[in-house]
C-alpha cells in the first residue's frame, strides 16, 4: 500500500478477450476490463520496457506490437480511440498514464493489436494513414441467439461496405454469395440504438470512425418458414438489454427459491403471471398473485401486488432506487379480480368448553358486516348448543380492546397486527351489555392474566387469553374466584397459588377475598375498558401457541 503511488497497474485487451466474453460476459462494447491480464509496472520503468515484458508473456516480439489508447465517448460506450505515436512510446509508463486518463485512477488500459499473416506468424502493423479507420465486428445467428465477435478490419474511410463483403463472409464461415445485412452498434444505456448500415454509403457518411462496432447478420429471408424470436440485430440487443432473470419464491416459503425465469423488464403484468402459471401447470393466471420484495429487510412486501396494478416487470422489481431480482407468489382458489371485491379475514374461534382453538378464514364481499362474518362463521364450527349466540372482539397483546357491533363493516378492519377472535356468547354469567338488558347489578368487566417481569423492574405482562365475566354489585371476590376457577377449569392445588388483583393503568392493587369487587370498577371515565381489568397473577405455563406470531 505504502509503494503503491509508484506503479501503475496496466490493463491489457487482445482479440483473444474479445472473443471470450463477447455473447458470454459481455453483449454491448467489446470487453470487461475487469477481466483481462493486468500487469504491476513501476511509473518511472520506459513503455519500451514494458513492451519486452508483453513479448515475454504472449510471445510476440517487440516490433510486431502495436497499442491503442480506450477512451470513454459522450453516449458512454468504452471503444479504442487511436494508437500510440513514437514519441509516447518512448515516454515512462507514469507520463503515458496521465495522457491516457484525465481521472486520477492509477490504471492504464490499452487494447494491444497485432496482425497475422497466412502462416500465423506475426506481421509488423500495417501503415495506419488518416483514411484508415478500425472496425471491429461482430456476428448474430437469429435462430441460435447467439452473438460472437469475429474480428476487425482496416477500411477506407472513402470505401463502402460493398468493398469488405467478401471478407465479412469469409468471417462468418458463410458462402461467399450469401446476403448480408449491416448495423451499427452505437449505444445501450439508456436504450439500445443499433442502426441499420446502408451498404451503399461510404464508411465516412455512415458516420463510422476508429473503434467503431458493427454487427452483421444473414439477410433475413421472407420465406424461410423458422420461427425465431429476435430476427434481427435490434430486436436481438434490445432482448439482451431489458432480460431480467428473476428468482420466484412461494410466499409460504418466502428464504427459499423455487424456480427462476428469465423475462424482459418490458413484460407487461399479465406476461409476467401467465410464465408462471405456465411454470406451475395453471391454467388460469388470474389465479397467480405477485408480491414484491422489500431490499431493506429481505422479506415480502406486506401488501400484495393488485390485478394488473403495474404497468411492468420493472415496476414490480423496483424497491426505493433499487433493484431486486425477487418476487413471491402465490396460487389463490379464485382468480384475483374476484378475491379484490372480497375481504379475507382470520378469525380465532374459542369454544365454550374445548381447549384448542381454531383459525377459520372467512372470504366475503367488502360490504358485508360483522353479523354476515358470524352468519358464516356458524356453518364452519361445532357450536355447544344450536341457539348459542356468537360475538366477535379484538385482541391485541393479550387484552380486549373492542367487542364488534353487528352492523360494523368489515372493509376498514385490520386483522394483520391484532387477532380477531370468536366466541360464543354464555347465556349466564358474562353476556356483554349490548346483547341484553342486564339486571341493572350486573356489570361486564375485562379479566385477564398476568405475570410480573422480574428482569423489568416488576412490569406486568399480559399473557393468554383474555375474557369477560359479568359480576354482581356486592359480590366478593371469594364468590367470584369460584366462577372463574370452573370457567377455566384449573385444578385446586394449581389455583391455589394464583393471586388476583385489580389493575388499572397498569399497577396492580392485590385483592382479599372478602373485597367487593364491583366497588373496585365503578369510575365509567376509564381511558379505554382495556386499562382496567381484574388480573390473574400465575405462571405462564400454556405452551406457546403457534397462532401467536400474528400478533
Amino acid at each position: 500500500k505504502a509503494e503503491a503511488h509508484l506503479y501503475t497497474i496496466i490493463k491489457i485487451a487482445r482479440d483473444e478477450d474479445l472473443k471470450e466474453q463477447t455473447g458470454k460476459d459481455i453483449y454491448f462494447d467489446l470487453v470487461d476490463h475487469e477481466k483481462v491480464r493486468s500487469f504491476r509496472i513501476q511509473k518511472q520503468l520506459p513503455f519500451s520496457t514494458f513492451k519486452e515484458e508483453v513479448a515475454k508473456e504472449y510471445g510476440i516480439p517487440v516490433q510486431f506490437q502495436r497499442f491503442w489508447l480506450w477512451a470513454k465517448r459522450q453516449n458512454h460506450t468504452y471503444r479504442p480511440n487511436r494508437p500510440l505515436n513514437p514519441h509516447e512510446e518512448m515516454q515512462s509508463v507514469g507520463q503515458l498514464r496521465e495522457i491516457s486518463n484525465k481521472a486520477q485512477n492509477a490504471e492504464l488500459k490499452l487494447f494491444l493489436e497485432v496482425e497475422f499473416g497466412l502462416d500465423l506468424q506475426p506481421l509488423p502493423p500495417p501503415e495506419k494513414s488518416k483514411e484508415d479507420i478500425l472496425l471491429f465486428f461482430k456476428l448474430y445467428n437469429p435462430e441460435k441467439e447467439v452473438l460472437c465477435f469475429v474480428g476487425r478490419l482496416f477500411v477506407k474511410a472513402l470505401g463502402k461496405p460493398s468493398d469488405i463483403l467478401r471478407k465479412l463472409t469469409e468471417m462468418a464461415g458463410f458462402t461467399p454469395d450469401e446476403e448480408i445485412e449491416l448495423y451499427e452498434e452505437i449505444k445501450f444505456e439508456p436504450n439500445v440504438m443499433c442502426e441499420h448500415i446502408d451498404k451503399k454509403l461510404t464508411f465516412r457518411a455512415s458516420q463510422l470512425e476508429d473503434g467503431d462496432i458493427v454487427c452483421f447478420q444473414k439477410s433475413p429471408k421472407a420465406d424461410s418458414g423458422t420461427q425465431v424470436r429476435y430476427p434481427d440485430i435490434p430486436s436481438f440487443l434490445e432482448y439482451v438489454h431489458n432480460r431480467q432473470v428473476v428468482h420466484f419464491r412461494s410466499l409460504e416459503k418466502p428464504k427459499d427459491d423455487e424456480f427462476c425465469l428469465e423475462l424482459s423488464k418490458l413484460h407487461t403484468y399479465d406476461d409476467v403471471v401467465e410464465r408462471v402459471a405456465r411454470q406451475l401447470g395453471l391454467d388460469d393466471p388470474a389465479k397467480i398473485r405477485l408480491t414484491s420484495h422489500n431490499c431493506y429487510s429481505q422479506q415480502p412486501k406486506p401488501q400484495p401486488i393488485r390485478y394488473q396494478g403495474v404497468e411492468h416487470l420493472l415496476d414490480m422489481l423496483v424497491h426505493y432506487n433499487q433493484t431486486s431480482d425477487i418476487l413471491y407468489y402465490e396460487v389463490l382458489d379464485i382468480p384475483l379480480p374476484e378475491l379484490q371485491f372480497l375481504k379475507t379475514l382470520k378469525v380465532a374461534f374459542h369454544h365454550a368448553t374445548k381447549e384448542e382453538v381454531v383459525i377459520h378464514s372467512i372470504r366475503l364481499p367488502k360490504n358485508s358486516t360483522i353479523a354476515d362474518v358470524i352468519i358464516d362463521l356458524k356453518t364452519k364450527v361445532d357450536l355447544s348448543s344450536p341457539t348459542a349466540e356468537l360475538r366477535v372482539l379484538e385482541v391485541f397483546y393479550h387484552k380486549i380492546y373492542k367487542i364488534f357491533p353487528l352492523h360494523e363493516k368489515i372493509e376498514n378492519i385490520n386483522d394483520q397486527y391484532w387477532t380477531l377472535r370468536a366466541e360464543e356468547v354464555c347465556k349466564t354469567n358474562d353476556v356483554p351489555e349490548e346483547e341484553k338488558n342486564p339486571s341493572q347489578h350486573d356489570r361486564l368487566i375485562h379479566v385477564y392474566h398476568f405475570t410480573k417481569d422480574p428482569l423489568q423492574n416488576q412490569q406486568i405482562q399480559n399473557f393468554g387469553d383474555p375474557f369477560f365475566l359479568a359480576i354482581c354489585e356486592g359480590e366478593t371476590l371469594a364468590e367470584v374466584k369460584g366462577r372463574i376457577q370452573r370457567k377455566l377449569q384449573v385444578p385446586d392445588e394449581e389455583f391455589s397459588k394464583w393471586k388476583f388483583a385489580f389493575i388499572s393503568m397498569n399497577r396492580p392493587d392485590y385483592l382479599q377475598d372478602s373485597d367487593v369487587v364491583s366497588a373496585r370498577f365503578q369510575r365509567r371515565d376509564v381511558y379505554g375498558a382495556w386499562e382496567q381489568y381484574l388480573g390473574l397473577e400465575h405462571t405462564d405455563t400454556a405452551p406457546k401457541r403457534a397462532y401467536t406470531a400474528n400478533q
